[in-house]
């Protein structure tokens, strides 16, 4: 049984994010995921050696999971805070070309603050915006721009499934 539905964890069956539609009605066909090695990165690799409490690998990986199940849930996927000028700039960006993202407001999901952590802990720098296209970390606002700027970003939006033209 995964961590999100075990019966431990009832808050996990209450809704967890928010969707932004910016007026798009098509869903992403396939989504692919490579936030496996993500996971076994922040276990191996991120948290330090010392903590090997298994309360302490059950909380991270209770985050983690949270965050995988998040991800996978559409093409392109925005953690973001309300109040951030960089990620409104970010979901504007994306309504505009007419993708249609899921956007989780971390300032007002519950356990905002242990996503954002996990986030940085990913090497996410500020923490928000963090964009994924086709479930893989692509950055902030800083690496969405320049993906943009180098007219790299359409054809990721196109492979990902999150545009047809």
């Amino acid at each position: 049984m995964p961590i999100l539905d075990s019966p431990q964890h009832p808050k996990c069956f209450k809704p967890l994010y928010k969707h932004a539609t910016c007026g798009s009605t098509h869903q992403a066909n396939h989504i692919h995921s490579s936030l496996a090695s993500l996971l076994l990165h922040f276990k191996y690799h991120i948290l330090p050696h010392s903590q090997t409490s298994p309360s302490i690998w059950h909380c991270c990986t209770n985050t983690m999971d949270r965050v995988t199940k998040m991800v996978s849930e559409r093409a392109v996927v925005i953690f973001s805070k309300s109040s951030c000028c960089m990620s409104h700039t970010i979901k504007t960006l994306f309504c505009d070309f007419g993708v249609n993202p899921a956007v989780h407001e971390l300032d007002e999901i519950p356990r905002g603050r242990d996503i954002e952590q996990a986030l940085s802990r990913l090497g996410c720098s500020p923490s928000v915006p963090a964009v994924f296209i086709g479930g893989e970390l692509v950055g902030g606002a800083n690496e969405v721009m320049s993906l943009h700027l180098n007219r790299s970003l359409i054809p990721m939006l196109k492979k990902a499934g999150a545009l047809w033209v």
